[in-house]
């Protein structure tokens, strides 16, 4: 049981970044409308994954940062287009039929951008849930890289709109870029130089690395110990 900012005490909210498939069973489960009541008054942000809610932990400057500039590089090549982008604040809707199995209640998330192509559709009056992105963009953290690699993609693909998921690396300079193929495959480029780019046909827009990765400061690689530290 955790606590959210308003101090209300929420059974079945847990922090993210834990393990998926190690949270015990016992954990209460919340439906997609129960969620929905639950983050609409709450003052943080939660996703949402088959029953269970998860707090969302503050970003790094280095996050922050290249979020913006993600934002801003696209935006600007947008503009006069049918393509729209949302901000970290819109949420994406990806709900399992009912085929599936019990635990498998959906997904309920806040990507770092998202782009519309043609009429934004929501779930509901709200409008803020998106159901159709064309392009979801994630930033990698250390604790929900693994997640945004693996279960959060295999969910995102459920959404037929979707052709683009770029993922953005924040230790090292690093874009990969999945694009859905004709045949249902996704086809993953990768660019590593900060001279090089990522062009992303379905929106008619290039990221170069130099702007996603304006004013961000990479680690500096330890120095290995001395022979006289050994």
């Amino acid at each position: 049981m955790f606590d959210d900012t308003s101090g209300t005490k929420v059974p079945g909210l847990v922090q993210k970044g834990l393990e998926i498939m190690a949270l015990p069973d016992t954990l209460p489960a919340f439906t997609p409308d129960e969620y929905l009541a639950f983050e609409r008054s709450s003052e943080s942000k939660h996703e949402y994954l088959d029953g269970l809610i998860y707090a969302m932990a503050g970003s790094s400057p280095e996050h922050s940062t290249i979020c913006v500039n993600v934002s801003e590089v696209i935006t600007r090549q947008l503009r006069g287009t049918p393509c729209r982008p949302f901000s970290a604040d819109m949420k994406i809707r990806c709900l399992s039929s009912p085929s599936t199995t019990r635990r498998r209640r959906g997904l309920f998330a806040y990507p770092d951008l998202i782009v519309v192509c043609g009429e934004p559709v929501f779930h509901d009056t709200q409008q803020d849930v998106l159901v159709n992105p064309t392009l979801i963009v994630e930033v990698l953290s250390p604790s929900t890289e693994a997640y945004d690699r693996g279960e959060k993609f295999l969910r995102y693909q459920e959404l037929t709109a979707l052709t683009d998921y770029l993922l953005v690396a924040q230790r090292y300079p690093c874009l990969e870029h999945f694009a859905k193929q004709a045949n249902g495959q996704w086809l993953l480029t990768i660019e590593t130089h900060l001279s090089g780019s990522i062009c992303i046909a379905s929106i008619n827009c290039r990221l170069p690395l130099a702007e996603v990765y304006e004013w961000v400061q990479f680690p500096t690689p330890e120095a290995p110990a001395s022979a006289s530290n050994a």
